[in-house]
């Protein structure tokens, strides 16, 4: 609410101004004097909502950038000074040769800063070298961790320390499957955008947008790979394929389906449990069941207590990187079996 009263202010307020100052030099044209203002507000406000996207490295080294540009500049026009046609301006005026230095060397200072203020260490950062490079407290998402969302509530737990950093191909693929003709594609692509914006604007954790890109590398996945090997960080991914890959090229693996699984209650061999039978099993005979917290649990024996609530005994339990699965009996036929070897 207060952005809103603060923004209507400025816009009220530039309005105002330039109706006013217009009014003073030419009377008439009063009216383009507003609409100047009003233009100038609103221009102002696109630039400080495009300034909130970014992180402060970025701006800290595009105002440190654009300094050294204009510095640059004033060198450069205090050397013409020094040239004799120049001085008697009888190749091209001063004024506008100063105007095309000071916009050229600017704008070349503000987009040196900020691409390359990853290079470089703020004060009071966590980074013990000037860049990303050789810092293992970097984590880089991928697409499908982002979509996948667990991933903040992890962070808002306080567990994840460092930074999380997202590549700008990353974000390319998001606004793709955002935009895709496919329904569900779009879905997912923009609760992966709504669940970035909501990180950056929690404060949990610090989210840095890069545009590090590897052109002569096809698919995101390589990239990604790429990314984290060149700046030495680990990879967070729910995704199977891109965690053998990684690994195979050695890079370190945060896998949130492990994480999952391990933050998972411990079933053991012979322990008692109620589920649900939902559905048929692939083997005959065989009913299938779900935990609370999604683990699947297949259950023989069950194919005639399907909707039923019913107790079962654990056999053994399955765990791999892409889940958790648990094998059962029904609890009668483990008694029964028990008590035919008792009696033989």
């Amino acid at each position: 609410m207060f952005q809103v009263i603060m923004r209507l202010f400025l816009i009220v307020a530039c309005s105002i101004s330039g109706y006013f100052i217009i009014q003073y030099n030419y009377p008439s044209l009063s009216i383009i004097g507003l609409i100047s203002g009003l233009i100038i507000a609103l221009l102002v406000i696109q630039i400080e909502q495009a300034i909130r996207k970014l992180s402060l490295r970025v701006i800290f080294g595009g105002v440190i950038g654009t300094i050294v540009g204009l510095l640059i500049a004033i060198l450069f026009a205090y050397g013409l000074r020094f040239i004799p046609a120049m001085e008697k301006q009888d190749i091209v005026p001063l004024e506008i040769v100063y105007f095309v230095l000071t916009i050229s060397l600017g704008y070349l200072g503000l987009v040196l800063g900020s691409k390359k203020s990853e290079e470089f260490q703020l004060p009071g950062s966590s980074q013990s070298k000037g860049s990303l490079r050789g810092v293992s407290d970097h984590k880089i998402l991928d697409t499908s961790v982002i979509i996948d969302g667990r991933i903040m509530d992890v962070c808002d737990t306080g567990f994840v320390e460092g930074s999380l950093v997202v590549p700008r191909f990353v974000l390319d693929e998001l606004q793709l499957i955002a935009d895709s003709s496919d329904s569900m594609k779009r879905s997912r692509g923009r609760r992966g955008l709504d669940i970035l914006n909501k990180m950056q604007k929690s404060g949990s954790v610090q989210i840095n947008i890069v545009d590090q890109d590897f052109p002569k590398l096809k698919g995101v996945d390589a990239k990604l790979v790429a990314l984290a090997k060149k700046r030495n960080c680990k990879l967070v991914t729910n995704d199977f394929n891109l965690n053998k890959v990684a690994e195979l090229q050695g890079v370190k693996i945060l896998n949130v389906n492990e994480l999952a699984n391990a933050l998972k209650p411990v079933v053991l061999p012979g322990e008692a449990i109620t589920v649900k039978v939902i559905k048929e099993g692939k083997e005959p005979g065989q009913g299938v069941a779900y935990l609370e917290d999604g683990t699947m649990v297949v259950i023989d024996h069950a194919d005639k207590s399907l909707g039923q609530t019913v107790q079962v005994v654990v056999t053994s339990v399955l765990q791999t990187t892409a889940g958790r699965m648990i094998f059962s009996n029904m609890k009668e036929v483990v008694v029964e079996q028990r008590r035919a070897g008792q009696n033989s």
